[in-house]
């Protein structure tokens, strides 16, 4: 066998194609870069030429001549949950669309591998961010200021940031919340579990301190619970801080909160769930207690997937449009890479509530 390296072919350079199309290599350029002023019947020459030769662009060439990279940065919290990889899908089908590449980091709700994150992506001169941020309201965002203030378009997708004047696209958590929660009470639940509140190491022990963790809080989770409250204010339901959870995001420690609530002497009759890992550590406590929905609990989550309508109840959910969430961020940044300088847009998409059959009228006492 022979130990002679194989040859491969030089690809063909830029020169060749200029050659081939009878042109100079700065019309090439222009023309398979996408900018600069180039005829019609000049560009299908070219392009006919770089086909027939196989001609591959040399990207980081190109974005040194035009000042494009044609990549769009997306940072999201956790790409493991299914919002959020449902969301990403179309984000990055749209932008494929259109001739741009996604890269994707997950911060896994750490806001300081957010700020890694930022870097990174600005580092690889991304043209423009779609960032779901852990900032809560009170945290340092000057990793997102600084982007914007160098002229990186940015649009915020499921959270707002309150102090970036950039586009945002969201859904209206706090409405949502208090629809499911105030369809609970209209089935006569009046002791309703909330899971899960703001991650604090001081749970609130008041309606007043929960209203000063909620000023400082991760946006959507803030809002959720102010649906939530909205709805035991306007049915003049008391405010139980031991109904509401405070615990690290993750199903451990979900199940163990709500086994604890359940525990309780005057236990809920109805649970509000306000993400999957929620969801799915509520329903293990539940079984784990042999309780029957909806007839001994009531059970409303967020976010609702395939799986939650195939349970047994199938679970009521709040669906959020993951898709049209994900095409409006991707539409709305790139036109803001093309040049739209018009004002800040917040886009509120629609949520629903989907009634299935894990929540009913309350136990009778």
């Amino acid at each position: 066998m022979s130990t002679e390296r194989q040859r491969h072919p030089a690809a063909p350079t830029i020169s060749e194609v200029a050659a081939a199309a009878g042109v100079g290599r700065a019309t090439v350029a222009r023309t398979l870069g996408n900018y600069g002023s180039v005829s019609d019947v000049t560009r299908a020459r070219v392009m006919l030429a770089a086909e027939r030769l196989g001609y591959q662009p040399n990207t980081l060439a190109r974005s040194m001549t035009t000042g494009i990279t044609k990549t769009l940065g997306i940072v999201l919290a956790d790409v493991g949950n299914p919002f959020f990889s449902g969301v990403l899908r179309a984000i990055a089908e749209t932008a494929k669309g259109s001739g741009y590449d996604a890269i994707v980091l997950s911060t896994n709700e750490n806001l300081e591998l957010e700020r890694d994150a930022i870097r990174v992506l600005l580092a690889k001169q991304v043209d423009g961010l779609v960032v779901a941020s852990a900032a809560g309201r009170g945290d340092d965002v000057s990793h997102l200021a600084a982007a914007v203030d160098r002229g990186t378009p940015m649009v915020l997708i499921d959270r707002l940031v309150d102090s970036l004047e950039v586009d945002s696209v969201v859904i209206d958590n706090r409405d949502a919340a208090r629809r499911a929660v105030g369809s609970m009470i209209a089935q006569g639940h009046r002791r309703i579990a909330f899971a899960w509140g703001p991650v604090t190491l001081s749970p609130a022990t008041d309606l007043d301190q929960m209203h000063r963790i909620l000023d400082r809080a991760l946006w959507s989770d803030g809002e959720r619970l102010r649906g939530y409250l909205d709805a035991l204010e306007e049915a003049g339901l008391p405010f139980d801080t031991a109904l509401v959870t405070h615990v690290l995001k993750n199903e451990d420690q979900a199940t163990r909160a709500v086994n604890g609530m359940l525990a309780l002497a005057d236990p809920p009759t109805a649970i509000f769930t306000t993400e999957t890992e929620a969801t799915v550590g509520a329903l293990r406590a539940i079984r784990s207690r042999n309780l029957h929905m909806p007839a001994e609990i009531s059970l409303i989550g967020f976010d609702d997937s395939p799986w939650a309508a195939v349970m047994d109840p199938p679970l009521t959910m709040i669906e959020q449009p993951m898709r049209h969430l994900g095409e409006t961020a991707a539409a709305q940044i790139l036109r803001r890479i093309e040049g739209d300088e018009s004002p800040a847009e917040r886009h509120i998409a629609p949520s629903r509530l989907i009634s299935r059959s894990s929540d009913g009228p309350a136990p009778r006492t």
